[in-house]
């Protein structure tokens, strides 16, 4: 018996089409998008299926979508008896993640999670905060540019895989940081598209406000471990769960150490739902005797199912 975890991806693996074939092939999923239609009160399930992309983009509106359509996943494969021993999401998909395992109802998830995105976009003025993907180069390299720049606020934010760790702040710091790591010896430092700082100080009002957002929402104790970003440890205590959400928001997403943790707790294959395969990719990078999967459409679904029953 393979011991399977799944994972769940963020803000940026958004794609106009996600979700679609599997909307139509199964009523449950169309149950699932309509109901979330009529809860966050939009079209959701158009802007996902015809966009356009710059409205699905929107953190608002792309942070609900990716929850809803990793979710619609599981649920199709938890229907075939199939569920994971531990579960772990990027960032924003630490919110399905916790829906896998039992911690947050989807329902609930969903306009929590679109509140989330208005606050981290109010947090910062438009255009003065970046991210930026620094490859080739250690961390401590990157930490003594980064405690040099004192005028400026650019923090580590996304420790990846071996030699990918994004960095996030003011839109001046990340330029100084991105002529001063290149110096140093990075092999590229790839400006990404993001409409703010996430995971830096520069989060931490936004984290203020969330924190009473989500003080309202009901959280309940994990069934499975899920790995949390900001500890890279597995828990499964809602009080600590609630805690480290609000954390999250403006620490580094340490998910090389938490892919890491897991293999060391047994897991052996590692499973993306949802749109995108970018997961899968950093899983490859930090071990590649482990199996991985993407599931983001019919064939996948059958594909993993397929393996899955197979090996049983």
């Amino acid at each position: 018996m393979k011991s399977v975890a799944f994972m769940f991806p963020g803000q940026g693996s958004q794609t106009v089409g996600m979700g679609q074939d599997i909307y139509e092939q199964f009523p449950t999923v169309r149950d699932m998008y309509d109901k979330a239609n009529t809860i966050l009160n939009k079209d959701l399930k158009q802007m996902m299926f015809h966009g356009p992309k710059e409205l699905l983009t929107e953190t608002e509106n792309a942070q609900p979508a990716l929850v809803l359509s990793s979710i619609a996943i599981y649920e199709l494969l938890k229907q075939e008896g199939i569920t994971p021993q531990a579960t772990i999401g990027h960032s924003l998909g630490e919110y399905s993640a916790l829906v896998a395992a039992g911690s947050l109802k989807l329902f609930d998830a969903l306009p929590l999670v679109a509140t989330r995105g208005k606050l981290m976009e109010k947090a910062v003025p438009k255009g003065e905060g970046t991210m930026a993907a620094v490859l080739g180069l250690d961390i401590d390299s990157i930490e003594e540019i980064l405690t040099n720049l004192t005028d400026e606020v650019v923090d580590i934010a996304n420790l990846n895989c071996p030699g990918q760790i994004v960095i996030s702040g003011t839109k001046r710091g990340v330029d100084i940081a991105t002529t001063r790591l290149k110096e140093k010896g990075a092999k590229r430092v790839i400006p990404l598209h993001v409409s703010g700082p996430f995971h830096s100080r520069l989060m931490k009002p936004a984290s203020e406000q969330f924190k009473k957002d989500l003080s309202k929402t009901q959280i309940n104790d994990a069934m499975i471990p899920v790995y949390a970003n900001v500890t890279a440890e597995p828990v499964k205590e809602s009080e600590i769960i609630e805690s480290l959400l609000i954390k999250q928001l403006y620490s580094p997403v340490r998910f090389e150490e938490s892919i890491k943790n897991m293999i060391a707790s047994g897991i052996d294959t590692f499973v993306e739902l949802g749109s995108g395969k970018v997961l899968r990719g950093l899983v490859r990078k930090i071990n590649r005797k482990v199996q991985t999967f993407s599931v983001d459409n019919q064939a996948s679904l059958h594909q993993f199912i397929e393996w899955y029953k197979k090996e049983e």
